[in-house]
């Protein structure tokens, strides 16, 4: 392995930086499963995970990691998708990327993906959350708060601009009593992770008749 990296470091680089390195082998072996050793030895420095950061962090490549995907093992990275997030959010603060996040109740307005748990459409990989305009900037849409969305890595690979309808609380109860009971007792323990302190309230409203 040591031999096969250097021969395509020699190849293919000409004296380029570490993260100039590591973002031209993760676009050549792109949708393959990369291990903590292969990237520091093309990078050739000890700080190589800086670098991936880096291009995660400033240039938006969505390089997934164990805590993006269950099938992934610590130590593991992926590039699945050659294009870098859109620059706009990746210069969106971090006092309105947690605003919009928690208004969207951390919660992919999309497909309703929820941040950090399996993916409905997808179980081996874990939700990972971005955020997108629901007006594009190049449609005269804003950075403001307003016009943010959280949205989950796989709806975004093939996102338009197009928020799902919130459904109302009829339409909401009625799929709720077409579960099946176990569906219903899922769907009671979110609400009451969710809302604690409401639930608390009811608990003890009851207690008091």
């Amino acid at each position: 392995m040591a031999t096969k990296i250097l021969i395509w470091r020699n190849t293919y680089m000409k004296n380029p930086g570490a993260r100039d390195k590591l973002r031209k082998y993760f676009l050549n072996h792109l949708g393959e499963v990369l291990d903590s050793d292969t990237l520091r030895e093309v990078a050739g420095i000890s700080e190589w995970a800086c670098r991936v950061r880096e291009l995660r962090n400033e240039e938006g490549y969505q390089i997934l990691t164990h805590h993006d995907r269950s099938d992934l093992k610590p130590g593991q990275y992926i590039l699945e998708n050659p294009k870098p997030q859109p620059a706009f959010a990746r210069e969106i603060s971090k006092e309105t990327r947690a605003y919009v996040l928690d208004h969207n109740g951390f919660t992919c307005q999309m497909c309703g993906a929820v941040a950090g748990e399996p993916h409905p459409y997808d179980p081996t990989r874990k939700t990972r959350l971005h955020i997108g305009h629901i007006i594009d900037k190049s449609m005269g849409g804003t950075d403001d708060p307003a016009n943010l969305r959280a949205i989950c890595s796989i709806c975004n690979e093939g996102a338009s601009n197009l928020t799902l309808d919130r459904p109302s609380y009829e339409k909401l109860l009625i799929q709720i009593r077409r579960a099946t009971g176990a569906d219903q007792l899922k769907a009671l323990e979110w609400l009451v992770r969710k809302f604690p302190e409401q639930a608390q309230k009811l608990v003890n409203n009851e207690d008091d008749r």
